[in-house]
């Protein structure tokens, strides 16, 4: 995630001018799709109103009309994994922050799946992470979705990945996490069932605190 924070804020923190609410209310007015109030985003988010103005400006900065297509966001997201191709992985994660399935990310599900992933509570963490890899949305998870993401993720990571991975190894590793999560054994992981593994595995958790990394 640290990849999509920098990139729309970094023109942000490199100038701080002195604004004030009503500057800010002009400048969202400006934009062909106007964010929720800053009130309402404060009560629905864990961010202040001052972290959220820093995050719109930036937001902004990058996305002017106030949306983000998802052309628009593998082309930001390519952009920290130069030596890997992270499009497939930035397509799923577009499709995670896309709750709506409207196609694009309004400023408001960014903040939304920003503040789960940065000030969420564990389970607020994983139930998102588990939308990530429940890639039809089904509510389940099955070998095919995760090895999906697993390689994805592998891919976006390029030559720099260690140790030298070999073509299987994100079955490898698919294989391993299913046989602890899948625990009836019928083929799929429930959300119920990815919660209480990945909290009673601390392997499972610093492979997801790992792959956080690149969120």
């Amino acid at each position: 995630m640290g990849a999509v924070v920098g990139t729309l804020t970094m023109q942000t923190k490199q100038r701080r001018p002195s604004r004030d609410k009503a500057d800010d209310d002009l400048e969202m007015t400006m934009v062909c799709h106007r964010p929720e109030g800053l009130d309402q985003l404060q009560a629905q988010t864990n961010f202040s109103k001052r972290e959220l103005q820093v995050l719109y400006r930036g937001f902004k900065n990058e996305c002017p009309s106030g949306v983000v297509n998802e052309d628009t966001f593998k082309q930001i997201y390519s952009q920290f994994f130069p030596h890997g191709d992270a499009s497939q992985y930035a397509h799923y994660l577009f499709n995670a922050f896309d709750t709506a399935h409207s196609g694009s990310i309004k400023f408001e599900d960014f903040v939304t799946a920003l503040s789960i992933l940065l000030r969420g509570t564990v389970t607020e963490k994983l139930q998102w992470t588990f939308n990530l890899y429940d890639i039809n949305r089904d509510g389940y998870i099955n070998k095919e979705e995760m090895t999906d993401i697993v390689r994805a993720i592998y891919d976006m990571m390029g030559k720099y990945t260690y140790p030298v991975l070999k073509t299987d190894t994100p079955k490898q590793h698919v294989d391993a996490f299913f046989q602890k999560m899948d625990k009836n054994r019928d083929g799929v992981v429930t959300l119920d069932e990815f919660i209480l593994s990945c909290q009673e595995d601390e392997n499972i958790m610093r492979s997801l605190q790992l792959f956080e990394n690149v969120m």
